[in-house]
């Protein structure tokens, strides 16, 4: 039996249960393993699992499922590990369903493993092979839970006036930073969210706070098919692998603005600038493990989203007035950067950081630098 695998996020790594899990489904056939989602990336890195959990493409989930649908493998498994078994039911059932929908038949059947190991964990077959669930949850001693059951518990709701959508979010705690699309929108207050948006933009929400500032920088947005997540992007306490990074003929600088997840694509870079806070946070965190610096254009309005941030050796962190982060971003990328994301000119971190220095001088914004040693 030829068996794919999606595992999605950094909590089922972290745990250690993505390996075991795969060790497992091995005893029924040949197994094939991919990551669905970016933000497992760096897990599958600090757990030498790049051999085992292929993590070359960044794909939603749902394309990593029809990735094995399009490889005719006869079965596809979904592991995660929710923050609770209602946020792991729900994710669940919007990647199935997401998945159905980019597919011309949906013959193969889609088994998800969600919270392995915690007393509310569950096994769900998504269209089919009863009988292989129903012996992966005995033998993980999980709960069996059927499409059914997650649709009626979860998300039935009622309908909404035509000029306005809305999305309910599952699973959520009070003081939690909310994130849509990896923009930090608001802070809930409640255990029940609702994000309600009106002509694609986000215009209210039930259960927490909006940030106006998060929402101008998203715009507008598809709020069925947006990536949202609530608390900490990653909550184990873990030691960075650092990986050797190959050096370049030129001296590659990139620009990263709100888009923190993105930053993969900037691991062959010398020096990477990113814009805002959250954003700085992520990427440096996961450029540490290419022992890549940044340049870091922060404003003071942190929303912790990682646990621990780490940042390489010779980063320059400048913090400016509050407000002037995006100001002081689209200067630099208006001079640095006018035709794409990377920057040859430079031959050194120091020549960007005067550079940079020339960019807010000339905005007439104050400033401080912390340099990381």
């Amino acid at each position: 039996m030829k068996i794919g695998v999606v595992v999605h996020g950094p909590n089922i790594i972290d745990s250690g249960y993505a390996l075991k899990l795969i060790d497992l489904l091995k005893e029924y056939g040949e197994v094939t393993a991919r990551l669905g989602g970016t933000m497992g990336r760096t897990a599958v890195i600090d757990a030498s699992l790049e051999n085992i959990i292929d993590i070359r493409k960044k794909l939603v989930p749902s394309d990593s499922l029809k990735i094995f649908h399009d490889d005719n493998v006869d079965v596809i498994f979904l592991l995660n590990y929710g923050k609770s078994d209602v946020t792991g039911q729900v994710f669940g059932y919007k990647v199935y369903n997401h998945y159905v929908q980019k597919t011309d038949d949906n013959s193969i059947p889609v088994i998800q493993i969600e919270r392995p190991g915690e007393d509310d964990g569950s096994v769900i077959p998504w269209n089919g092979n009863f009988e292989l669930a129903k012996d992966l949850a005995h033998r993980l001693n999980l709960t069996l839970i059927t499409p059914e059951e997650v649709y009626d518990n979860h998300i039935k709701q009622d309908d909404i006036p035509d000029n306005h959508t809305h999305r309910i979010v599952h699973g959520v705690s009070p003081g939690e930073n909310i994130m849509v699309n990896s923009v930090v929108i608001g802070k809930t207050d409640s255990d029940k969210l609702t994000l309600i948006a009106k002509d694609n933009v986000i215009v209210d929400i039930v259960g927490g706070t909006l940030k106006g500032h998060g929402v101008e920088k998203l715009g507008e947005v598809d709020l069925e098919n947006a990536i949202i997540k609530t608390g900490l992007l990653r909550k184990a306490k873990v030691t960075p692998r650092i990986l050797q990074r190959d050096d370049n003929a030129d001296f590659e600088v990139a620009f990263l603005d709100h888009a923190g997840e993105d930053v993969y694509r900037f691991r062959g870079c010398d020096v990477v600038i990113t814009i805002g806070d959250d954003t700085t946070l992520i990427s440096s965190d996961i450029l540490y493990r290419f022992d890549i610096p940044i340049v870091g254009i922060t404003d003071g309005d942190l929303d912790k989203v990682v646990e621990n941030g780490f940042k390489a050796k010779n980063s320059i962190i400048f913090e400016v007035e509050s407000g002037f982060d995006d100001v002081c971003g689209q200067a630099i990328e208006k001079n640095l950067f006018t035709d794409n994301q990377i920057n040859s000119d430079f031959s050194n971190i120091s020549q960007v950081e005067q550079k940079i220095i020339e960019i807010i001088n000339n905005i007439n914004c104050k400033y401080k630098i912390n340099y990381i040693d």
